[in-house]
């Protein structure tokens, strides 16, 4: 169940361009033609796909304080390289769009030289990076539920990009007012994406509420387990005061 909620968020509430506005140079510029937006959403989704749980081990057994004691020993406890978490991010996810340039140039030449100069961009594409920082911020517990966050948030920006490539497309047609037309009447539709997006907010709402309910009920409980050992004492307290009277 966690899987699935956590597929969900990402897909839809946290979702990579309309929650938190993420890659949106590339969003914008190769987003003029369905079939180059799914090349180019398919080559994130990948990235994503490998650099996030690269990354979540990177961060666990390196990076995080302490982290070292887990590889090397317990006498390295006192590392902390928390401050190369950065490097560290931004090397794998070189390395990784490196290996996706070469095979997308290996077997889709036609793809390859439509995506131009924003294949290898996408090495600094700040949703790559934020996928990786943000699982980071989470503390996404295992190496599955960071797999499972790379690919949804992958998938998500996927989705954006093929619904405004198709949009642009159908929109050419249009008579859009000139002051509008190209990145205006852009900016204004995925502004109302993104208000549409919201409404997703609410779908994972009933299991919160249901959780919180669990949460007081376990309170409640805890909370009449210490009065009835209070209680306890007190009676003990007082049968040895009398025992001691008598």
């Amino acid at each position: 169940m966690e899987h699935l909620e956590l597929f969900f968020k990402s897909v839809f509430i946290d979702n990579m361009v309309f929650a938190t506005f993420l890659g949106m140079c590339s969003y914008l510029a190769v987003s003029k033609k369905v079939a180059t937006a799914v090349g180019l959403g398919a080559a994130v989704i990948f990235v994503l796909a490998v650099t996030v749980p690269l990354n979540w081990l990177l961060d666990q057994y390196i990076l995080q304080p302490g982290a070292l004691a887990k590889t090397l020993g317990p006498e390295y406890a006192e590392y902390d390289l928390s401050f190369l978490s950065f490097i560290m991010f931004i090397a794998t996810i070189a390395t990784m769009v490196q290996l996706v340039e070469i095979v997308v140039e290996k077997f889709s030449p036609a793809l390859y030289n439509s995506l131009g100069i924003f294949l290898p961009l996408i090495a600094v594409n700040c949703a790559i990076l934020g996928g990786s920082l943000f699982m980071q911020a989470r503390e996404i517990p295992t190496l599955g539920m960071a797999l499972n966050y790379g690919v949804s948030s992958g998938i998500g920006w996927f989705l954006a990009i093929l619904a405004i490539a198709a949009i642009r497309e159908k929109i050419r047609y249009s008579s859009v007012p000139a002051p509008l037309r190209g990145l205006g009447i852009t900016f204004i539709i995925t502004g109302l994406m993104g208000i549409g997006f919201l409404s997703f907010g609410g779908m994972l709402t009933g299991e919160d509420e249901g959780n919180k309910k669990e949460k007081v009920e376990q309170a409640i409980k805890v909370e009449d387990e210490k009065k009835n050992d209070v209680a306890k004492e007190e009676e003990k307290s007082a049968k040895t005061t009398t025992a001691l009277n008598q």
